[in-house]
């Protein structure tokens, strides 16, 4: 396919989406997590063979490693590159489950989080288990990639897995709702003990000139609801996000959430007392994106959208068609960044992916023509 990007980074015009602070330029792509051998595909380059926050692995390899992911955001069009801090867990985090992958552009192996069985499950295991220190996470990637930015793009410093998902990955879905009713404390000092590594390293992204905002991901429902009550949520969960948001703000720096699921009973929590500044990942399933910025996007900003679904068995044809219907009634006033519902996995068929990103080069720019 030949696409029409010309790289043009900008990332006050990603800014002014996120504050929701009227119509930029043009409307910016966003993605939270691409699949690496789809990098490796589009930059028809090897990425080095490496678990990024492994801080044992050699530093060359991990700054190629960042070379590639820089230059990949940069000729797709993107204003910015997520980058997120290393913390040091001696021990496992959780105990993960793991499957063959079969997508065309695999990674070998998929893995998932026991939801059966956790590595802390009793005050003996919390107790017994090896947290790492704040003094130890390591900022070397981010301060590699401030050093190499083109110029115009900015790091989104990003971390996932602490709250919601730091609980479920620790204890496990199901320990976890035993251990609400049974022994509320320990999922206090669970969260507790992940919210002080979250603010850490949070804090210190926020910190960095070449950070332009604060991104964190954290799953919190399934397609009917949330996957712990909303009362359990505001006590273990939001407070810790809160913290984040804060940091963020206390910068002057935006806040995305990533999260997915079906958060409507929450939504109000999460725009008027944790107070993000824009939501990603939607599913049309539940909540397609033209309905989320009718129903949030005066109160924030809405990210993505375009369905994981669409995008993996539909033609092309469809899925250029469904990004201009995303565009026409997304895209006028602002407030909207053009990206997957949810990431670029291997499972996507890539010209679908690449057919969506020309369509929002095409086609969106302001004034948004439908």
């Amino acid at each position: 396919m030949n696409l029409h990007i010309q790289p043009e980074p900008d990332f006050s015009r990603l800014r002014k989406v996120l504050l929701r602070q009227g119509e930029p330029d043009r409307i910016p792509f966003i993605e939270v997590y691409i699949n690496i051998p789809v990098m490796e595909f589009i930059l028809d380059r090897k990425f080095p063979d490496l678990a990024i926050r492994d801080l044992d692995q050699d530093r060359d390899l991990r700054e190629k490693w960042w070379d590639l992911r820089i230059e990949f955001m940069y000729r797709m069009g993107f204003d910015y590159v997520p980058v997120t801090f290393a913390c040091p867990w001696s021990g496992r985090i959780e105990k993960r489950l793991v499957a063959k992958d079969t997508a065309e552009l695999s990674t070998g192996e998929r893995s998932w989080a026991n939801e059966s069985e956790g590595v802390i499950n009793s005050w003996e295991d919390f107790n017994n288990y090896p947290w790492p220190k704040v003094e130890d996470i390591d900022y070397s990637s981010l301060e590699y990639v401030a050093r190499n930015l083109p110029e115009g793009m900015k790091i989104m410093g990003y971390g996932g897995g602490w709250f919601m998902e730091g609980l479920m990955g620790l204890m496990g879905i199901v320990p976890l709702s035993y251990a609400l009713a049974d022994t509320p404390d320990l999922v206090a000092a669970v969260s507790d003990k992940l919210t002080e590594l979250a603010v850490a390293g949070f804090g210190a992204m926020a910190e960095m000139d070449a950070v332009g905002a604060l991104w964190l991901g954290d799953d919190m429902g399934f397609n009917t609801a949330t996957l712990i009550s909303p009362d359990d949520l505001r006590r273990y969960v939001f407070p810790g996000q809160k913290k984040l948001v804060d940091i963020a703000h206390a910068h002057d720096l935006p806040f995305c959430l990533h999260a997915c699921g079906n958060l409507e009973q929450v939504m109000d929590d999460l725009i008027d007392d944790v107070g993000i500044d824009a939501k990603h990942s939607f599913e049309d399933v539940f909540l397609p994106v033209i309905e989320a910025k009718k129903r949030y996007g005066d109160r924030i900003a809405i990210l993505g959208g375009v369905d994981v679904d669409v995008l993996s068995r539909s033609s092309e044809q469809q899925v250029r068609e469904y990004t201009r219907r995303v565009l026409c009634e997304c895209g006028p006033g602002g407030g909207y960044a053009l990206g997957s519902g949810n990431s670029w996995p291997g499972y996507i068929k890539t010209e679908n992916y690449l057919a969506m990103m020309d369509e929002g080069w095409k086609h969106g720019r302001y004034p948004i023509e439908c």
